[in-house]
């Protein structure tokens, strides 16, 4: 069974030279380098890992592709893009020839990041993405799902992904739950996968998460073993790396040696393209 993580972060320092605009905080006090995810991954035993260049750095992507090239075999990106930045539509053609780079990842979890999504900032982008083949994973909350649901049925060749089950990461259990619904209602769109990503995250319960199983088992049902992704969100795990596999690999009953296969590697990179 192959093992890739389908969510780590990695960033640097905020400093004059490189500053990071005010619109998130970091997940942790310190950088987080692509060494330290190397050895995280080497003691958990995962083979693979796409670098999600995080929010609080801004639309920028330096670190991530150059831990890519650095590291072809292990690790891969989903780059930002400021829509409103000058040349950015001229950036779209040949965004996938930067080393490592699959696709994108916009990220509409806050709101200041948020508004432009609503203000119709990105309106252009969708077409430009499915044009060029390039996919797409979107970080946006059940509230907000609309949005997305309108870019989903109008472009079916993009391929979407949608990050941490669309929960809101101040919430736990039932109540970050309660409006699964909203997103499960997307599995008749072939073009929509998901990611059970960082999922400890939004529980109080202790490994193995009894409390999620059956949340993962609805989402299960819903999109099935090829269109539903772990990752972890490493640098917020409230557990070890390996807990956060076994939690799915050992603890899921239910899940066949096949459904496992697909869900801990194998999808996520058939679904963005990075050959195996």
């Amino acid at each position: 069974m192959r093992i890739v993580d389908s969510q780590v972060h990695i960033w640097g320092a905020n400093t004059p030279e490189r500053p990071w605009p005010a619109r998130a905080a970091p997940q942790r006090d310190t950088p987080w380098s692509a060494e330290e995810v190397l050895g995280e991954m080497n003691a958990a035993g995962v083979e693979r890992a796409i670098i999600v260049p995080p929010s609080w750095e801004g639309d920028r992507n330096d670190l991530a592709t150059a831990a890519a090239r650095a590291h072809p075999d292990r690790f891969a990106v989903m780059g930002r893009l400021d829509p409103e930045a000058p040349g950015a539509r001229d950036r779209i053609p040949g965004w996938k020839a930067q080393p490592g780079m699959l696709g994108m990842r916009f990220s509409f979890h806050t709101p200041v990041l948020r508004q432009p999504l609503i203000d119709g900032k990105f309106d252009w982008v969708w077409a430009e993405l499915e044009r060029a083949e390039i996919p797409l994973m979107v970080l946006v909350h059940h509230a907000y799902l609309d949005h997305i649901e309108k870019v989903v049925r109008a472009h079916p060749s993009l391929r979407i992904v949608m990050d941490h089950l669309g929960l809101v990461s101040t919430e736990r259990d039932a109540h970050a739950f309660r409006s699964l619904d909203r997103l499960l209602a997307l599995r008749a769109c072939p073009n929509v996968a998901v990611k059970a990503s960082a999922l400890p995250c939004y529980s109080d319960d202790a490994f193995p998460y009894r409390a999620l199983h059956p949340y993962i088992r609805r989402v299960y049902d819903a999109f099935g073993p090829q269109r539903m992704f772990w990752g972890t969100d490493l640098t917020r795990l409230p557990c070890t790396y390996r807990e956060g596999i076994a939690m799915f690999t050992e603890h899921l009953p239910w899940l066949s040696a096949a459904d496992k296969d697909w869900i801990m590697g194998r999808g996520v990179c058939e679904w963005l393209g990075w050959k195996l």
